[in-house]
């Protein structure tokens, strides 16, 4: 009975790592990294807070996003936690909020500009999650959480001039969405066709912006 118990944890941890897609968890970090560095200052102890409170923002998407689409991944995806019932969707859904409640509470230790930018995070990944991602505004709700998550990183990391120091890393944040807007439209057009007009928008735009942001640098030396 203890062997079959034992058993019966360690698939319920598979099942749970691949609903969460922990894998993907070591990308994660860079973005607050990123937002640190655009500020100037050294990483901090507030900057681990950010980095944990968009881990747990990162997990709360994931959880979220297989309870929304758990109908469709019944017919395309049948193999998924959810679909198999290896996971109720109700355990999902309590997840998402609790990662959620917890990215929130960690980004509240790091001070209230942090706070306030990971609440904007959390309602975009809440909104893609539940409708947008499936409509001709994802791409940017994509992008716009990409950039929050970034700005999350600055936020935190700066002590006594937030303003100051979200202005400076907001050019890495708009290139980082201009480049996730381009990559997400370029997947959305190869999997459900399309005009290549916002793609390649997106990606004039990225380049356009990363070329301001390498000259406004230049010109600070």
């Amino acid at each position: 009975m203890s062997r079959m118990s034992h058993m019966s944890h360690m698939s319920t941890a598979r099942d749970w790592a691949e609903l969460l897609r922990v894998p993907a968890l070591f990308t994660v970090p860079g973005d607050a990294l990123a937002g640190a560095a655009a500020t100037g200052l050294r990483p901090n102890s507030r900057t681990l807070l950010a980095m944990a409170a968009s881990l747990s923002l990162y997990e709360a998407g994931m959880a979220l996003n297989d309870w929304a689409d758990r109908a469709d991944d019944a017919v395309e995806r049948p193999h998924r936690p959810l679909p198999s019932g290896r996971i109720a969707p109700a355990a999902a859904l309590g997840a998402a909020a609790a990662f959620t409640a917890g990215g929130l509470a960690l980004a509240s230790l790091a001070g209230r500009p942090a706070f306030t930018v990971a609440s904007a995070l959390a309602g975009t990944v809440w909104a893609y999650d539940l409708g947008l991602k499936h409509t001709p505004a994802g791409p940017a709700a994509m992008a716009a959480a990409r950039g929050l998550d970034l700005l999350l990183g600055a936020a935190a990391t700066g002590k006594g001039h937030p303003a100051a120091q979200l202005r400076a890393a907001t050019p890495n944040a708009l290139v980082l969405g201009a480049h996730t807007l381009a990559v997400t439209a370029v997947s959305r057009r190869e999997a459900q066709g399309g005009s290549m007009a916002a793609p390649l928008g997106a990606l004039a735009a990225t380049a356009a912006l990363t070329h301001l942001l390498a000259r406004g640098g230049g010109g600070g030396e």
